[in-house]
């Protein structure tokens, strides 16, 4: 089976896996791509996200056989280190991770977002965005998310206040 992954084909051997395996197992395991996350294996936290032709789709529920001949993209194609997405530089501007066990898939299912809505309201981006963060930083991921929209609407930049400095003489010692 060839199967289109970040813009490579790669030509999986049919004993190496089954028509029906999860996507998820086939981009961790097979390929070694380990950026997108297993959470439930039931399609609920999404940290599994990847796009397959562009929608957001859960890999942990998804059959290889379904995305035969579709072009799937993974958090390792969605920037460079040199070059980050436009997500990616608001998600650290805005402080978004915690955990950052669910980042993959909350970018790539945001990124889904922003390929079709270029302004999304709260309303959208909590339609849009389904995965579960346990660390409750749904108030920065709709901020970052709407920071890169104007990004990419070529808008400037709107980020969160610098934090303030420490007192003078203050140490930080406990």
């Amino acid at each position: 089976m060839d199967l289109s992954i970040n813009g490579r084909v790669h030509t999986l051997p049919d004993a190496a896996v089954d028509p029906q395996m999860p996507l998820l197992w086939v981009i961790r395991d097979v390929l070694d791509l380990t950026g997108t996350k297993f959470g439930c294996g039931v399609a609920a936290c999404g940290a599994c996200t990847v796009h397959v032709d562009g929608q957001a789709v859960r890999s942990c529920v998804t059959p290889l056989a379904a995305v035969a001949g579709k072009a799937v993209t993974t958090i390792e194609a969605l920037g460079t280190p040199e070059r980050p997405h436009a997500l990616q530089r608001a998600w650290l501007a805005h402080q978004v991770p915690q955990c950052g066990y669910c980042q993959s898939g909350m970018l790539m299912a945001a990124a889904a977002l922003l390929d079709r809505n270029r302004e999304p309201s709260d309303a959208d981006i909590d339609a849009a965005i389904t995965n579960i963060c346990r660390c409750g930083t749904t108030p920065r991921i709709r901020d970052a998310i709407k920071t890169a929209a104007r990004e990419q609407r070529g808008a400037p930049r709107k980020l969160p206040p610098a934090p303030p400095d420490p007192p003078r003489g203050a140490t930080g010692a406990a």
